[in-house]
């Protein structure tokens, strides 16, 4: 499972030197909505740092999905988008990579950046090649889209990302696919942004859908929301 705040990326990338990070606390409904996500794990935590420079920006998450025994499965994506020059435009590199069978990938591209004059709204499409190490067709391409919105002075967010990619892969019935559809949006309650709230408590609380077409082994589409919180450091 994927989870990402890549707003943070588009927001401040070009608005001077910031840094970022928060810790996500997923419950997912997955299991309890579809009968072939029986093994799928309840709980996952996220971890995000962003970090610009007068080179660019650094971003990781690192997702960890858990059972009663412990870490089930990991996964983490690293990304740098180089822009020393200004504009909307900006070099990109990524990695992608985890357990249980997911193959190394390694990403580059070019990203194109808006936001509105405060920052409250803006997207960035990526376009990538992709190399899928020891997929039968390693050679692939990438379509990413993120978006932010903050509304209601600030009480709201809505974010997400869509990404569409060519992988040749089987799904759990045996038929072969070659092109997947995945998105996250998020909608968060950010809670020091009310009245009467300490500003210090940065948490959100909220909710993450994954809509997805023949994502990992599953066949067709599936839509999976989860129950979370997020703290903000």
């Amino acid at each position: 499972m994927r989870k990402i705040v890549l707003l943070i990326l588009f927001v401040t990338c070009f608005a001077g030197m910031v840094k970022s990070q928060n810790i996500q606390l997923h419950y997912d409904l997955g299991r309890a909505l579809y009968n072939s996500l029986s093994d799928r794990p309840w709980v996952t935590t996220t971890v995000e740092m962003f970090r610009a420079d007068k080179w660019g920006s650094t971003y990781f998450f690192v997702d960890m999905d858990y059972t009663d025994e412990g870490v089930a499965s990991a996964y983490w994506e690293i990304s740098r988008e180089l822009n020393f020059w200004g504009g909307p435009f900006s070099a990109h590199v990524e990695y992608n990579g985890g357990l249980n069978y997911i193959n190394n990938a390694y990403l580059g591209g070019a990203t194109y950046t808006w936001n509105s004059a405060d920052f409250s709204r803006g997207f960035s499409i990526s376009a990538m090649y992709k190399y899928i190490q020891k997929n039968e067709k390693p050679h692939n391409f990438q379509l990413t889209g993120v978006w932010h919105l903050d509304f209601c002075k600030g009480r709201y967010s809505f974010s997400g990302f869509a990404d569409f990619w060519r992988e040749k892969h089987s799904d759990v019935k045996g038929q072969q696919h070659s092109l997947i559809f995945l998105s996250e949006p998020q909608f968060w309650v950010n809670l020091n942004k009310f009245k009467h709230v300490n500003e210090n408590l940065n948490l959100s609380v909220g909710t993450e859908w994954e809509l997805s077409t023949n994502f990992a082994t599953r066949d067709g589409f599936y839509c999976i929301p989860t129950l979370a919180m997020k703290w903000t450091f």
